[in-house]
């Protein structure tokens, strides 16, 4: 089965994409006809990052700050981004020359609520219907809102992935996303997996980067902005009494929480300090919150995956954070699978299983109060015709050339 993966993050920058096909291996020693998988086998066939074009990304940034907007820029939102994800999947389908049986379009979140350590809501913008009148195949979308309804976060859901990516860890490991948020999939021998999100990844430190180059960079390339700078270490303490650290997982969180008027209340107690001393000093915010959360779980490795891997200044602050006996690897090296791919193969994996009838949370992931199907269907040009149910999920997913 060949299925599309659309994600965007809260970065929000652009529109990550992933087709890959899935093939179940058969059951070993089974003698049973139509036997549900031990292992799942996905081979990635094309892959690519599309920028949100100015006025897009624009937009999009003004409804993630907690301010009173016209819903009229919600609808449009909605519309555009939904446009925008069928024309670039439309154009990768043709220069790979694919048509996939299935899309599953993730959607820019705008709003996830907490309230009192529960989400109590989430909303993602970008209508599906625009992808299925263009490509005329069946899209998933909506995938966190069942689990949130279940009482679970609805986030993160990579966990899933991770746990089949991993599923014969011998040492305690943390794989660990550092988009606009940074979350963690610890994984031990033994014992159910858990996710959570420790914080802001890039959040803060892009709100920065575009003041100090007056909104010519939305983030800071290669981490010289960061590097320039020197760690306050009082405003470094002060950033790191915020509350959610100290929360149990499982936890979410986004920019409803980490946005520019959250940061300016703690800058404005520092008015001394340089634009290149702050975005060193929130560089150093996200390494210490992701080290700290590893080391809360005794993990040995740490897999990193995600923008933020690509800003070497965040990368040797983290290493220098987790210190020694902790190996900090990325899932390029580790799994031979590229740092920017993927949550869009996370979201053709919960393609593939909603498609088969199986459960794509887990409450040791999200808290939720059972595992549940995620999403919902929009047909393409016929009527929707689902896969027989499987019983179980595979127990591993082996990446193939």
């Amino acid at each position: 089965m060949i299925i599309a993966g659309l994600m965007t993050g809260t970065s929000a920058d652009g529109l990550d994409l992933v087709i890959a096909e899935f093939m179940p291996d058969p059951t070993v020693g089974s003698d049973l006809v139509g036997a549900d998988p031990t292992t799942l086998t996905v081979r990635i066939l094309a892959e690519r990052e599309t920028p949100f074009d100015d006025q897009l990304a624009a937009d999009i940034l003004r409804l993630l700050e907690p301010a009173d907007l016209p819903l009229s820029l919600v609808s449009s939102v909605d519309a555009r981004l939904g446009r925008f994800c069928a024309e670039a999947l439309s154009e990768l389908c043709t220069d790979h020359d694919l048509s996939p049986d299935l899309v599953v379009s993730h959607g820019q979140t705008v709003r996830h609520d907490i309230t009192d350590g529960l989400a109590t809501s989430t909303l993602q913008l970008g209508q599906p219907a625009f992808i299925a009148e263009r490509l005329g195949v069946p899209v998933l979308s909506d995938v966190r809102s069942r689990d949130v309804a279940a009482g679970g976060q609805g986030a993160p859901l990579v966990g899933l992935l991770d746990s089949l990516l991993l599923s014969d860890v011998e040492t305690p490991t943390a794989v660990l996303n550092l988009g606009g948020i940074a979350n963690i999939t610890v994984i031990a021998p033994g014992e159910a997996p858990i996710a959570f999100d420790t914080g802001p990844a890039n959040a803060l430190i892009d709100i920065l980067a575009r003041r100090i180059t007056d909104g010519r960079q939305s983030y800071d390339r290669d981490g010289a902005l960061a590097a320039a700078g020197t760690v306050d270490e009082d405003l470094l303490t002060a950033l790191l009494t915020e509350p959610f650290y100290g929360r149990p997982a499982p936890k979410s969180t986004g920019k409803e929480l980490f946005h520019a008027a959250y940061l300016d209340s703690f800058l404005e107690t520092h008015p001394h300090l340089g634009e290149h001393d702050q975005i060193a000093t929130v560089t150093a915010l996200t390494a210490r919150t992701i080290a700290e959360a590893a080391r809360d779980h005794d993990v040995t490795t740490v897999i990193a995956s995600g923008g933020g891997t690509r800003n070497p200044e965040l990368m040797r602050r983290l290493d220098e954070e987790l210190g020694e006996g902790v190996t900090l690897t990325s899932t390029d090296e580790a799994f031979g699978l590229p740092e920017g791919s993927k949550e869009a193969l996370l979201m053709a994996l919960l393609g593939w299983l909603s498609w088969h009838g199986l459960d794509g949370t887990a409450p040791s992931l999200t808290g939720a109060t059972g595992p549940r199907i995620a999403g919902r269907f929009t047909p393409g040009d016929g009527p929707l015709h689902l896969s027989e149910p499987l019983h179980r999920r595979p127990t591993r997913l082996r990446l193939s050339d």
